[in-house]
This record gives structure tokens, sequence and C-alpha cells, in this order.
């Protein structure tokens, strides 16, 4: 049983570890930031992909936990805005 639940554990770790390499993560690696670069890189992405989204939920007249888990998927989806 100390097995099992061993490898669920490692399981979890590894699908969620996958789950939050958004677009824009990725796109700082296809870029080959590291450290600080890439931390900054990542986190104005992600601010410019929220602001996006949160707009294009409300177009879509989306509320509540719908709208956040809308706009939490479309984070993880969008990357980096041409520039």
């Amino acid at each position: 049983m100390n097995k099992l639940a061993a490898l669920l554990v490692i399981v979890a770790a590894s699908w969620s570890a996958h789950a939050a390499d958004s677009a824009c993560m990725t796109a700082a690696k296809e870029r080959k930031l590291a450290g600080t670069a890439r931390n900054s890189f990542v986190k104005k992405c992600e601010a410019d992909a929220k602001a996006k989204c949160e707009v294009a939920a409300t177009e879509k007249k989306l509320s509540g936990a719908a709208k956040n888990s809308n706009v939490k998927k479309c984070v993880q989806e969008t990357g980096p805005s041409s520039s």
C-alpha cells in the first residue's frame, strides 16, 4: 500500500510540474532565458496574457468560477505577445 501511495505522489508531482509549464515558460526556454531574466519575462508575459484573457472572459459574459477557470486555462495557453 505504501508503494502505491508513493507512486501516486510521484505521478501527481510530475503532472503538476508539467501543468505549470505555460506557453510563457515555453517561450522563455526557447529564448534560452535563465534566472532573473526568465522570471521577469514569464511574469510580464503571464500578466499580459491574464489581462487579455480577463477581457475575453468578460466578452463571453462569464462570471464566478467559470470565469476563473476560463482565465486560468487561457493564461496557460496564451503565449507572449508579438514583440
